[in-house]
């Protein structure tokens, strides 16, 4: 079975979706109705050479979400998806390429999700950190013994697990996780603790976009992050939406489950190629652990 996978937020580059821009005539309708319905020119943003300008959250996430979704509409016959799945925002990428939600109801979501995050940022300050060799439990279990905010984030593939939360916290989780034997605890470069209870102050304002928002039946199963199973219920998808923000990104769960209703090919639709290296990474694993 064919699996299209969408990516989120840390995918943008300088000159983003500039190519789809010049070659395809729809894509140019697009951009341009996206312009129109964010109230300023992000396609300047994007294809232009301000990586700094292109970091801004408000910016970062409708532009990967305009990179996808176009690219997925350009495809044409390519994209025949019998499954979809998206990390993080790209899960409302997966949502539109689904027909669940229309190109600019998500585009006016995923804008007010860029917002309402932003201002969640700006009320609570935290950060993220990779850890890189060690096992989920145990990242939970110190993550668990540390003083303030901090939690699992992003299980991004077997042995690589982002945390999240209040500065002190992840910091001194960091200093604990080298002294367990991790073979690199690194802080990132992003503007809050995205996924932790420190989102919670932008799940209302996202709830109310969402509530007034029309979502359909998809075509085929859309892979949640939320619950790392597949659904065709346009209710559920809205709650788990909303859980997301506060909730962890269960990648490898989500592919694990993927494979295992049987997905034989992924193709990642979107700037850059990461999500098919976490694929990779998560299937190998599953070899290994059956023993094949």
């Amino acid at each position: 079975m064919n699996a299209f996978v969408f990516p989120g937020q840390g995918a943008q580059f300088p000159g983003m979706g500039k190519d789809l821009f010049e070659n395809s005539s729809a894509a140019q309708k697009r951009f341009h109705q996206a312009n129109e319905i964010l109230g300023f020119e992000i396609t300047q943003i994007m294809f232009g050479d301000d990586a700094e300008a292109l970091k801004k959250t408000e910016v970062t996430q409708p532009a990967i979400f305009l990179h996808s979704t176009i690219l997925g509409e350009v495809m044409g016959s390519r994209f025949q998806p019998e499954m979809l799945a998206g990390h993080s925002l790209g899960e409302f990428s997966a949502l539109v390429a689904s027909g669940a939600l229309s190109f600019e109801e998500g585009l006016s979501l995923v804008s007010e999700r860029a917002l309402a995050m932003q201002a969640a940022c700006n009320e609570q300050p935290g950060t993220m950190a990779a850890i890189l060799g060690l096992e989920d439990q145990k990242v939970e279990s110190i993550c668990e013994s540390i003083n303030g905010i901090v939690v699992a984030a992003n299980y991004n593939c077997p042995g690589q697990l982002v945390i999240s939360g209040a500065f002190e916290s992840v910091e001194n989780a960091c200093e604990a996780f080298k002294e367990a034997g991790a073979r690199r605890a690194l802080l990132l470069p992003v503007g809050g603790a995205f996924h932790s209870p420190l989102m919670e102050p932008a799940k209302e304002r996202l709830a109310k976009a969402i509530a007034q928002s029309s979502f359909k039946t998809p075509r085929c199963p859309v892979y949640q992050n939320v619950t790392a199973q597949g659904t065709l219920d346009a209710e559920e998808i809205k709650e788990n939406l909303v859980s997301q923000l506060t909730a962890p990104v269960r990648w490898t769960q989500s592919v694990q489950q993927m494979i295992a209703d049987g997905a034989t090919h992924f193709t990642e639709v979107g700037p850059g190629k990461v999500l098919q290296g976490l694929v990779k990474k998560i299937d190998r694993n599953m070899e290994t652990a059956s023993g094949v």
